[in-house]
């Protein structure tokens, strides 16, 4: 987890300032597609499920698909009061749910611990509600722990990186109990790989994957 902390410390930084970008899901793609999450073969003890929250799903999902470990990432909303609420109620910010991306992973591939390292660093988790241009409840920072274990791994860590001054601001990274997880439209699915060239994608999800890939080189599929 030191480690974790002093990555977290080398790349606190990110230059992405693209004021004339629309907020995630505002670029027009009604289309449905094929969900296309890599799998692996794992035997079914060592599979374990995280959910985050790190603002617009498409930059998460985009993330956590390309490490290794990670077996599927599906993009969805949880955190929230009404059922099966749709992407436009959720934008509207008053479901109360988060945009969100259920991870399983292998764990003799990749720990609990690591999916944190790489949560915490490629977003911003000192903006309340915000990512960016990407405004609102829906996009908060939140771990939704699914047991006692990744709750207090996720608390543990959150203190020891406000400890260690990593970050100029307090991290106010939401962590609560998984009660809930309803899957996204299809067109959310595999967003950026199908969706790369649109300016969101190329603007502010590209920079996130490429942090990811510079930092966590030995983290990456391959």
């Amino acid at each position: 987890m030191i480690n974790g902390i002093n990555n977290i410390k080398l790349g606190v930084t990110m230059v992405a300032a693209v004021f004339f970008l629309n907020a995630c899901g505002q670029s027009g793609n009604s289309a449905k597609t094929k969900t296309m999450d890599h799998k692996e073969s794992a035997n079914s003890t060592n599979i374990d499920t995280a959910t985050f929250g790190a603002g617009c799903f498409w930059c998460v999902e985009a993330v956590f698909q390309r490490m290794n470990g990670v077996m599927t990432v599906k993009s969805g909303y949880s955190g929230g009061s009404v059922k099966n609420p749709s992407y436009k109620e959720v934008c509207q910010g008053t479901t109360g749910h988060a945009e969100v991306c259920q991870i399983t992973y292998d764990k003799t591939k990749v720990s609990f611990d690591e999916l944190l390292e790489v949560f915490w660093k490629t977003h911003d988790p000192t903006t309340l509600n915000r990512q960016g241009n990407d405004h609102g409840t829906q996009y908060r920072s939140a771990v939704f722990y699914h047991n006692e274990e990744q709750k207090k791994t996720a608390e543990k860590y959150k203190a020891e990186i406000n400890k260690s001054g990593a970050y100029p601001d307090p991290i106010v990274t939401e962590i609560t109990a998984f009660t809930n997880f309803y899957p996204a439209e299809d067109y959310h699915s595999n967003y950026f790989n199908q969706n790369s060239s649109e300016p969101y994608c190329k603007f502010v999800i590209q920079p996130k994957v490429d942090k990811f890939e510079k930092i966590f080189k030995d983290k990456v599929k391959h």
